[in-house]
């Protein structure tokens, strides 16, 4: 199967009129698999843009995301400020299937530069909530001893040092495969780090997933626990 010849064919089928497409995600890459869908951004000139839809289609599993260029923006915009905007991330890395009149360029390189620009320093309370809230969970992992609370705690232990990893080093966040993947650009081998010591951490020998955790703390400011304080007003 072509994934450009039949992500087209898609779009031809269900919006003829189209302004612009993109073809986004791991089916053009070499971290295609099987199950790899085709993740399709379309730019309309009006209704029934915005939308979302999962279809199968030629062979594929489809998600299609569905835009007005003011849409488009309208989401980047909302995004961005959390860290985290998977449709700008799309468009900045997906193919240009075609752009009848030049939306589609102007998008894709709006895309690029806030990717480049990266996201706007994370606030210093923000950062310290992050610490703490580790800091925590590293007390619970310590002294926990039943093994579904194990599970949790070290899950979430894994997820929110990778997250606190990217805030560091000034990177967009991103969530499951992606969470790893942003982290392997920005810190190589460290979510390999935190696979083997989740590991260890389930069997019981919890030292290893303190001592990475702490490796990214201290890059953050360390632990925080005694004198942390938050106003309880909305």
């Amino acid at each position: 199967m072509d994934p450009i010849k039949d992500a087209r064919a898609v779009v031809e089928e269900l919006h003829p009129g189209a302004r612009a497409a993109f073809l986004c995600g791991s089916v053009m890459t070499d971290r295609r698999t099987a199950n790899s869908d085709l993740d399709i951004v379309v730019v309309l000139d009006g209704e029934p843009a915005p939308y979302r839809l999962s279809v199968r289609e030629r062979g594929w599993p489809v998600e299609l995301l569905v835009h007005t260029e003011e849409t488009w923006n309208a989401f980047v915009d909302r995004e961005v400020p959390l860290r985290s905007s998977p449709l700008m991330s799309m468009c900045a890395g997906g193919t240009l299937l075609f752009d009848t009149d030049g939306v589609g360029a102007r998008l894709k390189a709006r895309a690029e530069a806030l990717v480049a620009a990266g996201p706007a320093p994370m606030p210093e309370a923000e950062v310290e909530d992050r610490r703490y809230a580790l800091t925590d969970l590293l007390d619970d992992l310590t002294s926990c001893t039943d093994p579904g609370e194990l599970l949790f705690i070290s899950t979430e232990i894994a997820r929110r040092t990778a997250e606190l990893a990217l805030v560091v080093h000034n990177s967009w966040n991103g969530a499951a495969k992606w969470l790893a993947r942003r982290l392997d650009e920005v810190a190589p081998g460290l979510a390999v780090r935190l696979h083997g010591a989740v590991r260890q951490a389930l069997d019981g020998r919890t030292e290893p997933l303190v001592a990475v955790v702490d490796e990214v703390l201290d890059q953050a400011g360390g632990r925080l626990w005694a004198g942390y304080r938050r106003s309880g007003k909305p």
